[in-house]
């Protein structure tokens, strides 16, 4: 199955930028879905962004505006470029991403990486 592996998490102050990263076991042009996820601490994991295999974007409302999702179809890696951040933001991301033929998200995760928004 697919594999994934975040980085570039941190302690951001409010205000400030990150850049996440996701590294993908397969090509980027064989996935049908790539998509952020993130969990604050005893919360459920929410979906943050998607990125379609046209390149079309969604994000869920609290975040438009401010993250920016993309990939780099040659290196196998997704990022997570978010800006203004807020303390509400804090938790850790995951990425994932829907395949052929099923079209649903894998049922494997990876280790996530966190990130801080706090003063």
């Amino acid at each position: 199955q697919v594999q994934f592996a975040e980085s570039g998490g941190g302690l951001v102050q409010p205000g400030g930028s990150l850049r996440i990263s996701c590294t993908i076991s397969r090509s980027v042009s064989s996935l049908y879905e790539m998509a952020w996820f993130r969990q604050a601490p005893g919360m459920l994991r929410e979906l943050v962004a998607t990125i379609s295999k046209d390149n079309i974007t969604t994000y869920r409302e609290s975040a438009k505006g401010r993250f920016t999702i993309s990939t780099d179809a040659g290196k196998n890696v997704m990022y997570l470029q978010m800006n203004s951040l807020k303390p509400e933001d804090t938790g850790v991301y995951y990425c994932n991403a829907k395949t052929f033929p099923t079209r649903v998200y894998s049922q494997i995760w990876g280790q996530g990486t966190l990130v801080t928004v706090s003063s």
